[in-house]
């Protein structure tokens, strides 16, 4: 029996007792020092500076944002125009104040986001979370009242959603009992509510099995003018998904035919396959990271002709976006890492490509329909570890103008003392593997500059070079190095680079690690008393395997809302979700390989660890914080250089509002650095 188990009581009163007394004595070591505060400051500074690039969403003739600040720590809801947009002080109508209805309410409420209906764009559906939380409620607010409808559609506090169909029926999943869930504790069923009807009236119209352990159930209505239908996506694992169509006005879904590990979309006329393993259709195999385009009426019917290529990786290049437009697909492309954007136009002779005209040549470019199939418009966001953020707006239309700069975010820190550089490194069993690295424009190479290694290596998420003021203010402008490693378990190379490291295989992204903490101290750089390194959520197991299996290798380790004990997380909260990218501890022969990487067990008292600061989230309902509750208990058990922090609120990302997330950091920052930096 486990002797910490009972730390997994999320909300006991013992367990909260213990947590308390854990943050007070990390608070006293570093949460109460003027550098603490003085870094703590900054940094809400930054989180709520007013020249932030507000990101928006076209709703209609408005662009809807969501916006906090010193003012509104929990939010406003807001819209304006593109023309008010495109000034330096837009003037912006308040949608929602968050924080007067927290008041109001006496709740602490977290915005989840709303969805607005089409085409009218009168009523939305928003949904908030207690504290954070991946549970949530949803309620119909009117757009033109800006207040919530009396005696609306209202979901209560559960994983799971509501979507408009029309005007007045929607889609409900809840996870409001024992057998509405699957064994993760989604949603299983999606319900047709009709308004003015009861919930529990509301009609099944399709059913996972309750054995399911996926993320859920997210069905939509489908607007495109002459193709409205509705789709229903069923994730039957952490990646693995069945696509399911219904005509207007049918009450059954019809399964559409493609396999369950490609990932599938619907615009228009156009079905979109992207493959993530081989797949044979007549007599053509196509490779696994390949883009498939077809006709989806004809692909329903069973007429495969029409299906075509439209993109296939190679050794260095994967696909990490695919945007709709009107008329255009547009892809987001990898190579080495680095972002290519292609157009895709179908004519008379099939898909025509060519390079989308006028985007900067430097950093990271994120694209994203500025409304869907209203237009050819684009959003690019352009950025890199030195360089602030740019919003453009541009088009896939081939004669349309360059894109246009919106709005350029104020540097947040002082970059010119710093350079930014890519590297590669031969792993363990020989594969290269690429890192990004930010340091000091005069680093002495003698071993003694202060870096930061920060991974990931799971679920297909890549890690591109991205603007972070926490990291500039709190790390690079006081002289540290910064170090992303693109590890596998990712998608910088496709989904061959994240089968790499699935379930027997996992210990190949924590080799990959290791490999770029070594190539960075072999190149003089920096040394293991000045190397730290960070990782949350599935980084968080990554950091508990550097921990247990690399301890020399690291001067601290901050391991934040973490996996650690793999033989009990498929029964802990969304646990059971992650079992086909780590495996069954209740099937002997995945136990014999989990138990590997499994940072609770892998521990031994008798070894010397680093300094180590474990953070998590009471109300974080998606990996339970009894993960790091148990492991500091016995790390504390065993007398190690160790601290704990656990926020009350903020769900999974950690921090519920700025002054919470600034707090975060500067705790785990100040602690890295006064341990790498001597």
């Amino acid at each position: 029996m486990d002797p910490h188990q009972w730390l997994e009581d999320v909300a006991g009163d013992d367990a909260l007792d213990w947590v308390r007394e854990r943050n007070a004595l990390t608070v006293v070591e570093y949460g109460s020092s003027d550098d603490f505060v003085s870094l703590r400051d900054d940094l809400l500074a930054i989180y709520d500076a007013d020249d932030r690039i507000p990101v928006v969403r076209a709703r209609g003739e408005r662009l809807y944002n969501f916006w906090r600040d010193g003012e509104h720590p929990r939010g406003l809801w807001r819209r304006t125009t593109l023309d008010e947009y495109r000034k330096s002080s837009p003037l912006w109508e308040t949608v929602l104040d968050l924080d007067a209805l927290c008041e109001a309410e006496g709740e602490n409420w977290v915005w989840h986001g709303a969805d607005v209906l089409r085409p009218d764009h009168r009523r939305a559906l928003i949904s908030l979370s207690r504290g954070g939380a991946d549970a949530d409620v949803t309620r119909e607010f009117d757009l033109e009242t800006l207040s919530f409808v009396d005696d609306g559609f209202f979901r209560p506090e559960s994983k799971g959603g509501l979507s408009w169909i029309d005007d007045d029926t929607v889609f409900l999943v809840a996870a409001d009992g024992p057998e509405a869930v699957n064994l993760a504790g989604y949603g299983r069923r999606v319900r047709q509510w009709r308004r003015g009807t009861p919930i529990e009236s509301a009609e099944v119209v399709f059913e996972g099995p309750a054995d399911n352990n996926g993320y859920g159930i997210y069905p939509g209505r489908d607007h495109a003018e002459g193709f409205e239908r509705d789709l229903l996506v069923h994730y039957l694992d952490s990646r693995d998904t069945a696509l399911y169509v219904r005509a207007i006005g049918e009450l059954g879904f019809t399964k559409v035919e493609a396999p369950d590990s490609a990932s599938k979309d619907v615009h228009g006329q156009w079905l979109t396959i992207e493959l993530r393993e081989p797949w044979t259709v007549g007599a053509v195999t196509y490779p696994a990271g390949a883009l498939l385009v077809a006709r989806f009426d004809e692909w329903l019917s069973g007429d495969r002709r029409t299906l075509e290529m439209v993109f296939e990786p190679t050794e260095t290049t994967s696909l990490v976006g695919v945007t709709y437009t009107r008329s255009h697909l547009v892809l987001n492309v990898l190579d080495d890492v680095k972002n290519a954007l292609v157009v895709l136009t179908h004519g008379g002779g099939g898909w025509s490509r060519r390079p989308l005209e006028g985007v900067p040549e430097f950093g990271t470019i994120a694209v994203s329909a500025v409304d869907g199939d209203e237009s050819d418009g684009l959003w690019l966001s352009v950025n890199d570890y030195l360089t602030p953020p740019s919003l453009l707006l541009g088009s896939a239309d081939a004669v349309a103008p360059a894109p246009e700069v919106l709005k350029s975010q104020p540097a947040m820190f002082d970059a010119s003392r710093h350079v930014a550089e890519q590297h590669f490194v031969v792993s363990l069993d020989g594969t290269r593997v690429p890192y990004f690295l930010v340091r000091p424009k005069d680093a002495p190479f003698d071993g003694s500059t202060p870096t930061l290694l920060y991974g990931y290596g799971g679920f297909e998420i890549p890690l591109l070079p991205g603007y972070s003021g926490g990291i500039g203010k709190g790390w690079l402008e006081k002289g540290g190095a910064y170090v992303v490693a693109n590890i596998r378990g990712g998608s910088e190379y496709g989904p061959r680079w994240h089968q790499a490291a699935l379930r027997q295989n996992r210990h190949r992204a924590y080799e990959d690690f290791a490999a770029v903490a070594r190539d960075l101290v072999t190149s003089g750089l920096t040394s293991p008393a000045h190397l730290g390194m960070m990782g949350g959520s599935n980084g968080g197991l990554l950091a508990g395997n550097m921990l247990t299996q690399y301890p020399e290798m690291f001067g601290a380790i901050v391991i934040r809302v973490p996996l650690l004990d793999m033989q009990r997380y498929h029964t802990l909260l969304a646990g059971a979700s992650w079992m086909a990218e780590y495996g069954d501890p209740d099937d002997p022969a995945d136990w014999e390989f989990i138990q590997g990487f499994s940072p609770y067990h892998l521990f031994d008292a008798g070894r010397e660890y680093p300094p180590t600061l474990i953070m998590t989230s009471t109300r974080d309902d998606r990996v339970h914080p009894g993960h790091a509750r148990k492991f500091m208990a016995k790390m504390l058990e065993a007398g190690k250089d160790v601290r704990y922090y656990e926020n009350i609120e903020g769900g999974h990302g950690g921090a519920a509002d700025n002054s919470q997330a600034a707090r975060m950091d500067a705790l785990y920052l100040t602690f890295l650095w006064r341990h790498l930096a001597g």
